[in-house]
């Protein structure tokens, strides 16, 4: 019979236990307002927690919106019976009073129109406005829009809060975006590293983030490291590092400043004051015991004032004599302002490996910047590789070609305003103008000049200033845009350390396709074929029916011709002035030279090593260009001592010339 009975109590609260929960959880926001009523009037920050809290684990939808409005001080209580509504102004009555429109809050409609003085407007300090933020950040962090919950990650990011750290792991769990999910784990890792329960889940969370290159990292491991200075007698255990006044950052009157502030020495009298005091206290031709007549060295001032201190009638202060002892008679030290050696020295080794990534990633940005500048002197050098290399001919106006080329793609752009198009139709039009150019050059003026070098660089170095001043007179001299694709604008970011522009990108892609074009022109094509003859044996080649003075005309324009592609890929980076071409010419001889007269590949080598020199030299000194161009010629004039015929030498005419 008992078992009976306890088997039927048993069901009986079953079946009631579903009832008595639903009865308990609110039926409406205005309910759970009601019961923390008390906590809500007072609207202090050390009891509201708990009222905020309900609201927020109400599980009611309109839980985030009163939230809100309560925070922005949109949320009014009647006075009369001490209801909770959304309130805006309604005018004024007949009388003149100001009235408020008032709304439910559950279905967010309105009820009412009363005088604004039967309400009371709740108004939170900023204290209480945090933590109605930190709660709302719950609902954002769980928000099916991912815009919403990347949002909330970004609010914490900016202002972060320990209440935060709650809510963000508990928003873990239920992520099913991946990225959104590692976002929310860093995030409690960074906070951890500040707000972590205890030492071990700080530590934890702090060598979690070895070798990260986030500039968050940095922002939330730095304050654990900061120092202050500090100065004793005897050196402490617990210090960063010991300071030598005047030697190190701390000058020896800033140190004796810090022995001041500790008081462990007095004050520092200069001259002026101590000489006013000695004036104020001469008695009967003697100060402090010391006749007036006397006091004509900084010795006997001292030993003066000393005695006047000692009596009691000046304040003890320290003589500019006295500085050198005091400072030999102390310590100065960093210390570490926070006092908690585990975290310190977990702070410092991923500092310390943060710093190493950082100089790896350092060296590999320096190396995508070397290959981008070695791809613009191999674009600027690739047509000199050709007239100058193959044909023996030095053309001081192979910069003018890359300038005409660059106008060309500006002067396209003014026609087709669609960037894409304007650079499709710029490339192959540049390489038609400078052709020309080039082909006329050395019909007109080049033919006559073959096998004299200074004729020849005296001739194309008139050349090229005719062609700057015709720029100056067409363009004018200020600078003309030439302006990229939007898909171009940008970088492509690796980490926070390593980028590289798309406009560089696309400059080195455009170097390689060149690169394999002039080596399927070369090696596939009867031009080729004549060029590669005509460049070993013009005699013979003559012999076998090849003409060695067209075939020197073809060549010159084809090099001109590759200059003005050059010169577009170029000014969608550079000011387009009369001057682009000049700033590349000698780059482009260096790159010749350096790599072998006349060889593809050594040009390649070449604007590689050119490139790799340029950037490691302003690596070293950023701040001085010139400098580092200087730096640079300097060491390729070495480098030709050691070998004059460049990386690769070329057998043939080019050779012997």
């Amino acid at each position: 019979m008992a078992r009976l009975m306890k088997a039927a109590l048993l069901l009986l609260a079953l079946s009631v236990a579903p009832f008595i929960a639903a009865a308990q959880e609110p039926s409406s926001i205005q309910q759970v307002l009601q019961e923390h009523r008390d906590a809500i009037e007072k609207s202090s920050r050390r009891t509201i927690g708990p009222a905020i809290d309900a609201i927020a684990a109400s599980g009611l939808p309109q839980a985030p919106e009163v939230l809100r409005r309560w925070q922005e001080k949109e949320l009014w209580q009647r006075e009369a019976d001490g209801l909770f509504f959304y309130a805006e102004e309604a005018g004024e009555d007949p009388a003149g009073e100001d009235l408020l429109r008032l709304f439910d809050l559950d279905q967010v409609s309105e009820v009412d129109v009363v005088p604004e003085d039967d309400m009371a407007q709740l108004k939170p300090n900023s204290g209480i406005r945090n933590m109605i933020g930190a709660a709302l950040v719950r609902f954002q962090l769980s928000d099916p829009d991912p815009q919403v919950r990347l949002s909330g990650l970004d609010s914490i990011s900016r202002d972060p809060e320990a209440s935060h750290l709650t809510a963000l792991r508990a928003a873990i769990v239920d992520e099913e975006d991946t990225s959104i999910r590692a976002r929310k784990e860093r995030l409690v890792r960074l906070l951890e590293v500040r707000f972590g329960e205890d030492t071990a889940t700080r530590v934890a969370a702090i060598r979690s983030f070895a070798g990260d290159l986030g500039v968050d990292v940095r922002g939330a491991l730095n304050p654990l490291v900061t120092t202050e200075l500090g100065a004793a007698k005897v050196l402490p255990e617990d210090v960063a590092r010991e300071i030598r006044p005047g030697k190190d950052t701390l000058s020896a009157e800033d140190a004796y400043t810090l022995l001041v502030r500790a008081d462990l020495a007095p004050p520092l009298i200069d001259r002026a004051e101590q000489k006013s005091a000695l004036e104020a206290n001469i008695d009967n031709g003697m100060v402090g015991g010391v006749a007036i007549a006397e006091l004509d060295t900084n010795a006997a001032r001292d030993q003066a004032y000393a005695n006047l201190a000692q009596a009691g009638i000046v304040d003890a202060v320290a003589t500019e004599s006295d500085l050198d002892d005091a400072l030999a008679a102390h310590v100065f030290f960093e210390r570490y302002t926070l006092d908690e050696p585990e975290i310190i020295s977990a702070a410092l080794d991923t500092l310390r490996s943060i710093d190493r990534t950082v100089s790896l990633n350092q060296f590999f940005d320096l190396v995508l910047d070397a290959l981008s500048l070695g791809s613009i002197y191999f674009l600027a050098a690739i047509g000199l590789a050709i007239t100058f290399g193959v044909m023996g001919v030095i053309n001081m106006a192979h910069g003018e070609f890359i300038m005409m080329g660059a106008y060309t793609g500006y002067v396209v752009q003014q026609f087709i305003p669609d960037y894409t198009l304007s650079i499709i139709v710029a490339l192959p039009l540049a390489f038609a103008v400078t052709f020309a150019a080039g082909v006329a050059m050395e019909r007109l003026v080049i033919r006559w000049l073959y096998h004299r070098p200074l004729e020849t660089l005296l001739a194309t170095f008139g050349i090229s200033i005719a062609l700057q001043q015709l720029a100056k007179n067409i363009f004018g001299t200020q600078a003309r845009p030439l302006t990229a694709p939007d898909w171009l604008g940008g970088a492509l970011s690796f980490n926070d350390v390593v980028s590289i522009s798309y406009i560089r990108i696309a400059i080195f892609v455009l170097a390689l396709i060149f690169l394999g074009l002039f080596l399927l022109v070369m090696n596939r094509t009867r031009l080729g074929l004549e060029v590669r003859a005509v460049t070993q044996n013009p005699r013979m080649a003559a012999s076998m029916g090849i003409n060695p003075d067209r075939i020197n005309m073809l060549t010159f324009g084809l090099g001109s011709g590759i200059a003005g592609i050059a010169g577009v890929a170029i000014g969608l980076y550079a000011k387009v002035t009369s001057e682009l071409g000049a700033d590349y010419i000698v780059q482009s001889f260096m790159t010749v030279v350096v790599g072998g007269v006349g060889n593809i590949w050594g040009t390649l080598l070449g604007a590689g090593l050119i490139g790799f020199l340029q950037k490691s030299i302003e690596w070293f000194n950023p701040s001085n260009t010139l400098a580092a161009q200087t730096y640079m010629i300097l060491f390729i004039i070495l480098f030709i001592q050691f070998r004059p015929k460049g990386i690769i030498a070329l057998k043939g005419r080019a050779a012997e010339a």
